[in-house]
């Protein structure tokens, strides 16, 4: 067995530059974005990267319509899901939502930080918990309700009589991917 390993060619400027450069089989798109001069290369025609632009848009629209900031529609949805299922356990509220327990934890005991929700111990299994709504969960649930179906038709208006059919491909998309 060799006592010293083989000598490696050093990375000049120049070969650690072309290694952080796309292939030159990929296409540049040369209009520039609408945020300026950044253009977006493949992104622009990306589906995953728009719906997440739009996700981000709707989400800044609805925590700033509420005055809440904290109170995101992630939030309002987990809200939403134990108001129509009380005593829900968090992990069916995760699967509800969409979110895996590293994330629904945090969710939970911020919205109970915030007397919001409360939280008991399944009388059917020790191990889970249960959520419901308390008076102030509701309370404010009622306010957001307000501002959520005006953030919602809002976006009717931007999308118009394509709602179905729009509704219909998220659907799709998210059944396909999960």
């Amino acid at each position: 067995m060799p006592d010293r390993l083989p000598l490696v060619a050093r990375k000049t400027r120049k070969t650690a530059r072309a290694g952080r450069r796309p292939p030159r089989d990929v296409p540049r798109r040369n209009a520039p974005a609408r945020n300026g001069d950044v253009r977006l290369g493949l992104l622009a025609d990306w589906i995953g990267f728009h719906l997440r632009l739009a996700q981000d848009a709707s989400f800044r629209a609805f925590a700033s319509h509420t005055g809440q900031p904290h109170m995101k529609p992630g939030r309002f949805a987990a809200m939403m899901v134990i108001h129509n299922n009380p005593g829900i356990t968090q992990t069916a509220l995760g699967r509800a939502i969409a979110r895996d327990k590293s994330t629904v934890t945090p969710l939970v005991q911020e919205l109970h930080r915030h007397g919001l929700v409360r939280r008991s111990p399944s009388a059917s299994d020790g191990r889970s918990i249960t959520l419901t709504l308390t008076r102030a969960g509701e309370a404010t649930l009622g306010d957001l309700l307000a501002h959520a179906r005006a953030h919602d038709r809002r976006l009717d208006t931007i999308v118009g009589r394509r709602k179905p059919e729009l509704l219909a491909l998220l659907r799709k998309i998210t059944d396909a991917l999960t």
